[in-house]
C-alpha cells in the first residue's frame, strides 16, 4: 500500500470517528449530566495523551502569560464549550440535523476569519460560505420544535461549532508554536480543570447513571479524541493540506449514516439537501484552494 493511500485511509477513519461523536453525544446526554460527561471525557483522555507525550519525547513549551490566557480561552471554547453544547443540543434535535451543522465547521471558521481577522476572502470562499449557509438554512426551515427538528437544539449545535471555530482562530494568535500532541494534552488538561467544578455542582453521585452513557463517554474519550488525533496527524503527514481538507466532508456523512444505523433515525429530504450543500462547499473550497496554490507556484516558477 502506498504512503498516500495509507494517508487517505487514516484521514477517512479519523473523520468517521469525528462523525460518530454526534451519536455518542446523543447517548451520553440521555444518561449523564452535561458537565459530568465533559469532565469524565477529559479525565479519561488526559492520561492517554500524557503517555503519548512520554513515549514520543514531546515536551510542553515555555509560554508567556499572554499565550496561557489564549490557551485557557481556547480550552473554554473548543474543549468545554463545544462538548457541553453538543451534548445539550443533541437532546433536542436529530443527529442528521446536527451532522449538517457540524459539517459546516470549515466554512464557519473561514467566515469568522473574514469578520474577526479581516482576512480578504476569495470568490470561491464566499461561494462556499453561501453554500454551507444554504445547507444549514435548509434544516433550520424545518425546525419547528419537537425531538427531531428543534430550532433551539440546532442553535445549540451551531453555538458549539462557533466555539470550535473560535478555538481554531485563537490558535492562530499564539506567539509560540506548539506541537499538535502537546497542544491536545494542554487542551485536555485545561478542559478537565474548567469542567470539574461545574461537574461537582451537578452532584452526579446522587443521580442514577445509565451505564450506556458511561460507555459512550469512554468511547468518546478514547476513540474520537485520542485515536482520532493519532489517525488525523498520521494521515495529514502523508498527503497535502488540500487533500486532507477534503476528508473533513466525511464527518457529516458518517454522522448521518450512524444516526440511521445506530439510532434508527429517518433522513428527510431537507437534511439530504443540507448535507449536499455542505459537501459541495467543503469540496469546492478545497479543490479551488488547491488550484489557486498551484497557479501561484506556476507564477513563482
Amino acid at each position: 500500500m502506498s504512503d498516500r493511500l495509507l494517508g487517505y485511509m487514516y484521514l477517512a477513519l479519523a473523520m468517521i470517528l469525528v462523525g460518530s461523536t454526534v451519536v455518542a453525544s446523543k447517548m451520553i446526554g440521555d444518561g449523564l449530566p452535561v458537565f459530568t460527561a465533559t469532565a469524565l471525557r477529559f479525565a479519561i483522555a488526559l492520561p492517554c495523551f500524557l503517555f503519548l507525550m512520554r513515549v514520543t519525547g514531546t515536551r510542553l513549551p515555555r509560554l508567556d502569560r499572554r499565550d496561557w490566557v489564549l490557551l485557557i480561552l481556547q480550552a473554554g471554547a473548543g474543549s468545554v464549550g463545544y462538548t457541553s453544547l453538543l451534548i445539550t443540543g443533541m437532546q433536542m434535535t436529530s443527529a442528521a440535523d446536527a451532522a449538517v451543522i457540524i459539517g459546516s465547521l470549515p466554512i464557519v471558521s473561514a467566515a469568522i476569519a473574514i469578520v474577526v481577522l479581516r482576512e480578504r476572502p476569495q470568490a470561491s470562499l464566499l461561494l462556499a460560505v453561501l453554500l454551507a449557509g444554504a445547507g444549514v438554512l435548509s434544516i433550520a426551515a424545518k425546525a419547528g420544535g419537537g425531538d427531531q427538528h428543534s430550532l433551539t437544539g440546532n442553535a445549540l449545535i451551531f453555538a458549539a461549532i462557533i466555539c470550535e471555530a473560535l478555538f481554531i482562530l485563537l490558535n492562530k494568535r499564539l506567539k509560540t508554536a506548539i506541537a499538535p500532541l502537546a497542544l491536545s494534552t494542554i487542551m485536555t488538561g485545561l478542559g478537565l480543570a474548567l469542567s470539574l467544578i461545574p461537574a461537582l455542582l451537578e452532584m452526579p453521585w446522587t443521580l442514577t447513571i445509565d451505564s450506556h452513557a458511561i460507555w459512550a463517554t469512554v468511547y468518546y474519550a478514547l476513540l474520537p479524541t485520542v485515536a482520532g488525533f493519532l489517525l488525523w496527524y498520521a494521515g495529514a503527514a502523508k498527503v497535502s493540506g488540500s487533500e486532507a481538507a477534503l476528508f473533513t466532508a466525511l464527518a457529516p456523512v458518517s454522522a448521518v449514516m450512524l444516526a440511521v444505523l445506530v439510532l434508527g433515525e429517518l433522513v428527510s429530504s431537507s437534511q439530504l439537501i443540507g448535507i449536499a450543500c455542505v459537501l459541495l462547499a467543503i469540496g469546492g473550497m478545497a479543490v479551488l484552494g488547491k488550484r489557486g496554490a498551484d497557479n501561484a507556484k506556476e507564477k513563482i516558477s
